[in-house]
């Protein structure tokens, strides 16, 4: 079941329909992939062609284009839509792979983070890149979430934590995520390396305001919404520590999977106005 899925921002090649993983089994989550740059060298100039061909406004202009290479339907030159059309996916492509690299090399500094992991019965402290689908992990107060993570308890009563999600969405109040009660009481290394629940969920997308799944353990289902997540990017606050299971990694989190507003559309319309008016 591989996550590649196509989209403005971000691709990966297959939609993922429904996501599966299993705490503590590496085995088992080996099906998902980690990826560290969104292009390389050789797929750079079909991806970001592809990604610029799925937004309308392009869509349109390459149509529009061959509609004027025919005389008996056009009396307009196609020298007015292709200039402006290439002048925009250059521009574009340029600063697609602006962005990438340095959002490739700020990657480097971030994963190389130390977070604990739950590995053979003990915590261990891993780099963020080497975080894995299905892990367990522990968050210490003032910690940023290593991947989004399902929070299975916490050093708080009833499986309360606060996390500031300024970096999600700009706002700096504490907001409260709570475990589920049946998993709020693995307070310590044993029973959570005993936990053998598995999560089926949606697949990876970009709302960060929205999770819907259903932990399957102990021959009973429980579900799950966004409340109990906790999102690559937010800062663990006032909760000593916090244990939680790996539900996305890699590039796929849903900060990374949000999508930016993009302002080639409006590029687009003016640059080929201006050519109309010349």
């Amino acid at each position: 079941m591989f996550h590649i899925i196509l989209r403005k921002t971000m691709w990966f090649v297959i939609a993922e329909k429904e996501r599966r993983v299993k705490a503590n089994s590496r085995e088992y989550n080996e099906k998902f992939s980690y990826a560290t740059s969104k292009y390389n060298i050789f797929t750079f100039l079909p991806i970001n062609l592809f990604e610029q061909f799925q937004r309308v406004a392009n869509a349109y202009f390459v149509v529009l284009l061959i509609l004027q290479l025919i005389p008996e339907i056009s009396s307009l030159s196609w020298f007015t839509t292709i200039v402006p059309l290439v002048l925009v996916l250059v521009i574009t492509a340029v600063k697609d792979a602006t962005d990438d690299y340095f959002r490739h090399k700020s990657d480097q500094q971030v994963n190389n983070r130390q977070s604990q992991v739950l590995i053979k019965g003990r915590l261990q402290k891993e780099k963020w890149m080497n975080v894995r689908v299905g892990d367990i992990i522990k968050l210490e107060n003032n910690q940023f979430v290593a991947a989004d993570i399902l929070l299975l308890c916490s050093s708080e009563p009833y499986g309360l934590c606060y996390i500031e999600t300024a970096e999600l969405d700009g706002e700096t109040n504490l907001k409260v995520r709570q475990a589920l009660s049946v998993t709020s009481d693995l307070e310590d290394v044993s029973k959570l390396m005993d936990f053998d629940g598995e999560v089926i969920c949606e697949p990876p997308n970009n709302k960060l305001d929205k999770f819907t799944g259903t932990l399957y353990w102990k021959d009973n289902k429980y579900s799950l919404d966004n409340d109990k997540m906790l999102l690559r990017g937010c800062v663990l606050k006032n909760t000593e520590w916090c244990f939680g299971m790996v539900i996305f990694a890699g590039n796929i989190y849903r900060l990374m999977l949000l999508n930016s507003v993009s302002v080639n559309v409006v590029l687009l319309f003016v640059v080929s106005q201006l050519f109309n008016v010349l």
